[in-house]
């Protein structure tokens, strides 16, 4: 049975070194090694396929389930099995119709999950101290950057953090660059993410979910700039802000130095000129000032300035006399009410007060007072003290001693 199985080997391997096979992935597995195992089907068979570690990082596109792929290897039987398997070294999806498919249903997804919505894009810093690129260091896209940037911008210090932006296990790798970029010490104001164009399966890193997820968790904000105008790409969307293309991603990044070098010679033409207008005018008020007369005759304005002291003291002088005078004049009519209301006067005119020897109080009445009580009266020049001997009613009309 070995040597059955040993001459297989020899006829199949030789005479299938070299093998194209189309068909659709199904049972994929990735093992802990590395390697990739896999089938490829048609409608009327299936052929077990194996793609070794090391085979892995040059495919195009990194394989799943449901894809449709053109394959080449080569066929090679495994004795201990009796089986036999295509070693894959290189894999290409058959059109864009299963990548187009695959990518319309993980955008629906995450853009489910908010990693698309606009509310949670974070702003650009204006003058951007230190950038991260991340990038192939041996492509196009990285020169591009570069150039578009020390045009612009050479105050920002370029720090590139390489990954592979292509084949099977980039997205992996730009996912890790992109971590790596948002730990660099000190901080980097903004990290870069771009790559050069390609067809669908060229930037099929930059659709992959794991990279998509690492773009909008990023810490630092994320500038993407992959492929030409029209490539858009699920880590465009993720990103804070989408270039059009590598170049682009620098003209996002950072401020335009020409442009702003004329802004600034401008406003220091403009702020010369009003400082020299403003010199002008202080020359004019202090030539002005020096041609007034309080430089040209500086006694006469102290004569002037004692005369109107003098003026103004006389004034002051009349209007306190004045003012006293009226002051007084209304005392003395005050005064003279008073006295006009003082009971005094009116007792030197005759009139008396009368109160009970026991009691202060004036009498108006003579309920209360009976015969014997001692009276207190108060005439204008001292008091009487007598006695009530009778009491009798009296008509006020009756006629009074004079």
């Amino acid at each position: 049975m070995s040597e059955v199985t040993r001459r297989v080997k020899e006829h199949l391997e030789s005479r299938f070194a070299d093998v194209w096979v189309s068909g659709e992935i199904s049972n994929l597995v990735r093992a802990s090694s590395g390697h990739v195992y896999l089938s490829l089907k048609d409608d009327e068979a299936v052929l077990r396929a194996v793609i070794w570690r090391g085979t892995r990082q040059a495919l195009a596109i990194e394989p799943a389930d449901g894809l449709e792929v053109v394959c080449h290897g080569r066929l090679e039987v495994y004795p201990p099995r009796g089986s036999y398997q295509l070693t894959i070294d290189r894999l290409h999806a058959v059109g864009t119709g299963a990548l187009e498919a695959r990518l319309r249903k993980l955008h629906a997804s995450l853009d489910h999950e908010g990693l698309f919505a606009p509310a949670r894009k974070r702003p650009i810093p204006s003058f951007p101290a230190r950038i991260a690129v991340v990038t192939s260091p041996t492509g196009a896209a990285i020169a591009d950057f570069l150039q578009s940037l020390l045009a612009r911008w050479r105050s920002s210090e370029v720090i590139v953090v390489p990954s592979r932006v292509q084949g099977a296990g980039a997205a992996e790798e730009l996912a890790a660059a992109l971590a790596i970029a948002a730990r660099i010490v000190p901080r980097v104001d903004v990290i870069a993410l771009i790559r050069g164009g390609g067809s669908l399966e060229d930037l099929w890193a930059f659709n992959e979910e794991v990279l998509v997820r690492a773009v909008a968790a990023s810490p630092v904000p994320v500038v993407c700039g992959v492929g030409h105008e029209i490539d858009v790409s699920l880590a465009d969307l993720a990103a804070d802000r989408r270039a059009l293309t590598p170049t682009d991603a620098a003209v996002q990044i950072s401020p335009d130095g020409p442009q702003l070098a004329r802004h600034l010679e401008a406003f220091g033409t403009r702020l010369a000129a009003s400082l020299r207008r403003r010199i002008d005018t202080a020359r004019d008020r202090l030539a002005a000032v020096a041609r007034s007369r309080i430089f040209a005759e500086p006694q006469r304005l102290i004569r002037d300035r004692r005369a109107g002291l003098v003026d103004q003291a006389a004034r002051l002088q009349r209007l306190a006399a004045a003012t006293i005078s009226r002051t007084r004049e209304r005392l003395a009519a005050a005064a003279a009410r008073l006295d006009a209301g003082s009971p005094l006067q009116r007792l030197a005119r005759g009139y008396s007060v009368t109160w009970l020897d026991s009691s202060p109080t004036a009498l108006t009445s003579i309920s209360g007072v009976k015969p014997g009580v001692t009276l207190v009266t108060q005439l204008a020049d001292g008091r009487l003290w007598s006695r009530v001997e009778r009491i009798t009613t009296s008509d006020l009309n009756d006629e009074l001693p004079t």
